[in-house]
């Protein structure tokens, strides 16, 4: 079985199509679907449509884009949302993003700092997004564990090895999408050899990022398994050998989902 462990189920992308979507997924082996909120004051929609499917969990939270234009949310609103839903396993997509800077710095790096405390103290995993922050990135991870543990992910990693180390080192989770099957991905494969097993995910992020030889497509969770077959021939294992890695490894992170 595999897991998608990040799409965007609720965008108008699938709105017209969402059963189809599902079903071809689970016809592509996709056992599982965590479905990603991006922003606070759609959350509800994010959340109906985890509840349609019971194989599906969804997260609370504010992506650094909309950082500035978002009601800002407090941590204990983030933990009242997630630890009275079954539905909600995480926290997120949170971080920071430097390459677009669609919401000042300082605003990213407050909001995600507020995921981040929700996180540890809810013992819940927290969903990261990061881009172009590598620096800024390591920083925060590193001050904000020495406060406190907690658990993660970088979705849709395509940093460098050594935020990827770090991450790693920290006791978080990488999460590898689309981009590794892509041409000019040389680097983020290399990185990804060098990842441990028992740390790696699968996602799609779609509608974005389909993979190769999908690209150029709506990217849709079914197409999660293409990912997976590139990861697991960059591991030297078996499609279903990696399969079964990173669904144990989904839900040991999001273990709420296993309940």
């Amino acid at each position: 079985m595999l897991v998608d462990s990040h799409c965007h189920l609720d965008f108008p992308d699938f709105q017209d199509d969402l059963e189809g979507v599902v079903s071809r997924a689970r016809e592509a082996g996709v056992g599982h679907f965590l479905t990603i909120c991006t922003h606070i004051t759609k959350f509800e929609q994010v959340r109906a449509v985890a509840a349609r499917f019971d194989d599906m969990h969804c997260t609370v939270g504010i992506h650094p884009h909309e950082a500035e234009t978002e009601p800002e949310i407090d941590k204990a609103r983030l933990i009242d949302i997630a630890t009275n839903d079954a539905k909600v396993v995480a926290f997120g997509e949170t971080g920071l993003d430097f390459f677009y800077d669609h919401s000042p710095r300082e605003v990213q790096e407050r909001q995600f700092r507020t995921h981040i405390h929700a996180s540890r103290e809810a013992g819940l995993p927290i969903v990261i997004h990061t881009r172009n922050a590598d620096p800024e990135m390591s920083r925060i991870l590193e001050n904000e564990m020495a406060a406190g543990a907690f658990t993660g992910v970088i979705h849709c990693f395509s940093s460098g090895p050594e935020l990827a180390e770090k991450a790693v080192d920290l006791g978080l989770y990488i999460s590898l999408s689309g981009i590794v099957t892509f041409k000019k991905a040389e680097e983020l494969r290399e990185t990804a050899k060098r990842v441990p097993l028992d740390r790696i995910l699968v996602e799609t992020d779609s509608p974005y990022l389909a993979p190769v030889p999908k690209r150029g497509k709506r990217n849709e969770p079914a197409f999660v398994a293409h990912t997976a077959a590139c990861v697991a021939e960059l591991h030297g294992l078996s499609l279903d050998d990696l399969a079964t890695q990173t669904t144990e490894n989904f839900f040991r992170l999001f273990s709420k989902a296993a309940a």
